[in-house]
């Protein structure tokens, strides 16, 4: 089951306000016409089971961090910041297995000495991240947070895989969160997380890390891939996504009926679709950018809440849910009204 946590600081000190937001594509369009050529699919499959028309890939020789860095200077600018105290990097696609991404994101920011760390928690990172933000502004270490999430997903899928290939794509989405009041617009609610490690292998790359390293030589090539269940995946994401939002939600004291905007990670149509009937929420209330981008893992929400606040999707005093899930397993959900005065930088 999920676990439940007041938000940081709720009726006893600052909680996170959201103040800024930035979004990143690469320009490279890949419309499912150019998989389907080497892959047994279509496009009529892929847009019918998956709900993708085409995905964004970034040039090889760039990477998540260059991708990073272009969201966090947006995500900046429209905070009017230049300064944090704490950058929070969601991944799963980091530049190097060691170090971390997030410190040379931070240098490449002119954010010198700022504390700078990668949290990995699939596509649930952004909302993980979010939560320590939350965290560090509540106990009174950090009074602003970086919060940005980015994937080259291409470095982890294998080209040629039918289930994993047309899903993902890549690009990156940040956010700046600040102290302020609890009751104020933009104000991070309770968050509802929990992971399941039993599952860990249905989304998972099995080669690579420390585990197995004795057999690394002997490992075959699709190994090193992201490999999926997707037919398990897609149950377990429908009932902790939806089991989540519901539990965000009772804490932060709304009804469902109350829920102006779901905004659900995007991965896949379907997916969404499922959650927004459990949970009773009208699809017209369900911003989606999948369709355009793919799924971006880590950067599916702080994407989708750009992309819908630059639409007019987004409105002051939006009452908008927001929930994810992804490899570990684990999942997350929370809350916050929509602030006025916010505008993301594309």
């Amino acid at each position: 089951m999920s676990r439940t946590a007041t938000s940081a600081g709720r009726g006893r000190g600052p909680a996170a306000v959201l103040t800024g937001l930035g979004a990143w594509l690469p320009p490279r369009r890949v419309p499912n016409s150019e998989l389907s050529a080497r892959l047994d699919t279509s496009d009529r499959w892929i847009r019918e089971r998956i709900g993708i028309a085409e995905r964004r890939f970034a040039a090889p020789e760039v990477s998540t961090g260059d991708m990073a860095v272009e969201a966090a200077a947006r995500a900046l600018a429209s905070a009017g910041a230049d300064r944090v105290d704490a950058l929070l990097l969601a991944t799963s696609t980091p530049d190097h297995p060691c170090p971390a991404t997030a410190p040379w994101v931070a240098d490449r920011l002119g954010l010198a000495s700022t504390a700078a760390f990668d949290v990995a928690a699939g596509c649930s990172g952004f909302l993980y991240a979010a939560a320590v933000a939350d965290g560090l502004i509540a106990s009174g270490t950090a009074r602003r947070v970086l919060v940005v999430g980015a994937e080259a997903m291409t470095s982890l899928v294998d080209p040629g895989d039918r289930a994993t290939a047309p899903i993902f794509g890549e690009g990156a989405g940040a956010a700046v969160f600040e102290a302020g009041s609890p009751s104020e617009e933009g104000a991070l609610g309770p968050v509802s997380w929990g992971s399941d490690g039993s599952l860990a292998d249905a989304i998972a790359v099995p080669a690579g890390g420390a585990r197995d390293r004795h057999l690394r030589d002997r490992a075959e090539p699709g190994a090193f891939f992201v490999r999926m269940r997707g037919g398990e995946v897609f149950r377990h994401a429908v009932r902790r996504m939806t089991a989540a939002a519901r539990e965000a939600a009772q804490a932060a004291g709304w009804a469902m009926a109350d829920v102006d905007r779901l905004v659900a990670h995007q991965a896949n149509a379907r997916i969404t679709a499922a959650v927004a009937d459990a949970l009773g929420i009208p699809g017209e209330r369900c911003p989606s950018n999948i369709r355009e981008v793919g799924n971006t893992a880590a950067a599916s929400l702080p994407l989708l809440l750009a992309h819908a606040a630059d639409r007019g999707e987004l409105k002051p005093g939006h009452k908008v849910l927001l929930t994810a899930f992804g490899s570990g397993l684990a999942w997350a959900a929370t809350t916050l009204t929509w602030p006025a005065g916010l505008a993301a930088r594309l």
